[in-house]
């Protein structure tokens, strides 16, 4: 065998060993794309449906799902629920004195996760949750601050209108909430509503409608939502 044939063979195999490679490279490439598709089409049908079950699903998620929420168990006598409402896009309203602002909201769209839940119960009222993610202890200092400052705008109204009365506050280990009493125009005690924080991790929950017993109610739903946040 010549020298020139020598050559040309080896040039013949380093093109089929090349075009091999190649070939590969593209199947490979095609399945990630198709797996991280298929992914982000799971991920966008599951960021907010309905739950009719008493309780929510628990959802994965970076440090924050719908099991840090508040559960069908986590409510006392006379609180009934019959159905919850999950979402993880951070758009539900905030609390009843916030209006229409979310946690995407005062969050800038900054946190790595959200989660939010409406119960509804077997008489008139509600309770409202909405948790968000902080990626630092320093933003979640400050979003701590902003919900608190929006649920204290609405201690100070003129007598025979609602509003929220005096901070009550709670610790336990890897957690602090404040919670304030809701008070009718008649200064009748209407449920309540706290901010919660565990780690970076920052939730306002709300209870409305629900007059009787209505300081303990909020107390004890405080205590459970402030342990399921920090779990």
């Amino acid at each position: 065998m010549t020298r020139n044939q020598t050559v040309q063979q080896k040039s013949v195999r380093r093109n089929r060993i090349t075009a091999a490679a190649c070939f590969a490279a593209a199947l490979i490439t095609v399945g990630v794309v198709g797996a991280q598709s298929a992914a982000a089409d799971g991920a966008a049908h599951n960021a907010s449906r309905p739950v009719t079950a008493a309780r929510p699903a628990a959802v994965a998620a970076p440090g924050l799902g719908s099991a840090h929420l508040v559960q069908s168990e986590d409510f006392q006598k006379g609180l009934n629920p019959v159905g919850a409402t999950v979402a993880l896009t951070g758009r539900q309203a905030l609390s009843a004195c916030s209006g229409e602002e979310t946690m995407r909201d005062l969050t800038k769209d900054k946190a790595t996760a959200y989660a939010s839940v409406t119960w509804t119960f077997d008489t008139d009222g509600r309770l409202t949750e909405s948790a968000a993610s902080a990626p630092t202890g320093t933003a979640a200092d400050t979003w701590e601050k902003q919900l608190v400052g929006l649920v204290e705008a609405c201690q100070d109204e003129p007598a025979g209108h609602w509003r929220y009365g005096a901070a009550h506050t709670l610790a336990v280990t890897g957690g602090t909430a404040r919670w304030y009493p809701a008070y009718n125009g008649d200064g009748t005690v209407s449920g309540g509503v706290a901010v919660l924080r565990s780690g970076t991790k920052v939730a306002v929950v709300e209870l409305t409608g629900q007059p009787t017993g209505a300081p303990a109610a909020v107390e004890g739903v405080v205590t459970a939502a402030l342990g399921r946040l920090r779990s």
